[in-house]
């Protein structure tokens, strides 16, 4: 039971202290950065003894400029306050978008934090949010991620950072930065799950229709996604074909055939392309969908093996601990919450 709810003898929360989220709006802002989190805290809410229900959260939009702002895809939005009319808050969070990247507003955010950091439980950023705290130095020395398209900006503009462009979301002490977008979504229910605990959370991710924790949730994007950006010659579509195909034969015969060259021919082309051997990329696209079924599945270990193309559980066993550093069921422990009704 978290620390702020008391709990009745039906078992439901019978007292509940409401935590006071900030969420700042400035032009240039990315709509969903601050829509996403929005929604998510929103939607959090307990039973009290009377089955009656109470929310979690208050939300608060604070202009960090004029009331009225525009996002960058031109959706007009109204805060409810200035930001400089707050001096209590227990968490504040900064939207990603072109708006934070530049000087002035990410130096006029700064200068707030730096008045009011002390009064604040945590400060969380999505995406390039992350510009409007960097200023501030409080993260030197901090471990810190945004989207990966800005990591080396803002490595280059923040070099006191330690900036990982891999992860989703990252927390070093009361601070915690995300990536782009879905994964300011992904960091809210972290959020959600460490004030209120994990049914609260997963009830969040089910209204929202998303993972409670998302699959392979390590990383930004997936392989086969990588591989197809990376790619402007016909291999580009072969990845999702064989994201398709996971269970079938994806020998180097095979996926010649697929593109009309030899065998020969295509590994070193495929190597030359990707700094990889095919091989090595079919394993790492088969490990990649089985997190994915792990987290979604209540499937054995050796049926998801079996269903990505591993058809010896012990092989299967052997190559995602090397991938990944952990077995595929002390990956479900760790990456997935309780997912009873």
């Amino acid at each position: 039971m978290p620390k702020n709810c008391v709990a009745s003898s039906s078992g439901r929360s019978r007292a509940m202290t409401r935590r006071h989220i900030v969420i700042v709006g400035y032009d240039g802002i990315t709509s969903l950065d601050l829509s996403g989190p929005l929604e998510a805290f929103s939607s959090a809410s307990i039973e009290d003894s009377q089955g009656k229900r109470q929310v979690c959260y208050k939300v608060t939009i604070a202009a960090l400029g004029a009331k009225t702002f525009c996002s960058e895809s031109g959706l007009r939005m109204t805060a409810a306050c200035s930001l400089n009319s707050l001096r209590h808050l227990d968490t504040l969070l900064i939207p990603g978008g072109s708006g934070m990247r530049k000087p002035g507003a990410s130096r006029k955010l700064a200068r707030w934090i730096s008045r009011h950091e002390h009064r604040m439980r945590r400060i969380v950023s999505v995406c390039t949010g992350v510009y409007g705290v960097a200023p501030t130095g409080l993260l030197n020395g901090r471990k810190v991620t945004t989207h990966w398209k800005h990591a080396a900006d803002l490595a280059e503009r923040y070099p006191e950072l330690k900036i990982d462009g891999n992860l989703l979301y990252v927390r070093d002490g009361k601070f915690y930065t995300s990536a782009g977008i879905t994964a300011g979504m992904d960091l809210s229910l972290a959020l959600i799950e460490e004030d209120f605990g994990a049914q609260v959370a997963l009830s969040v991710a089910r209204e929202l229709v998303m993972y409670m924790k998302r699959p392979g949730g390590q990383e930004q994007y997936s392989e086969p996604l990588k591989f197809q950006v990376a790619s402007t010659s016909r291999f580009a579509d072969l990845a999702a074909w064989m994201v398709g195909h996971l269970d079938t034969d994806l020998s180097v015969e095979t996926l010649a055939e697929r593109i009309n060259l030899c065998p020969r021919q295509f590994t070193r082309r495929f190597k030359d392309e990707f700094k990889s051997t095919p091989a090595a990329f079919v394993q790492r696209l088969r490990l990649d969908e089985a997190r994915v079924r792990l987290a979604a599945s209540d499937r054995t270990v050796e049926n998801i093996a079996d269903s990505v193309g591993f058809r010896d559980p012990d092989s299967f066993r052997r190559a995602f601990v090397q991938q990944f550093g952990l077995a595929p069921t002390q990956y479900r422990r760790r990456f997935i919450s309780d997912r009873r009704p």
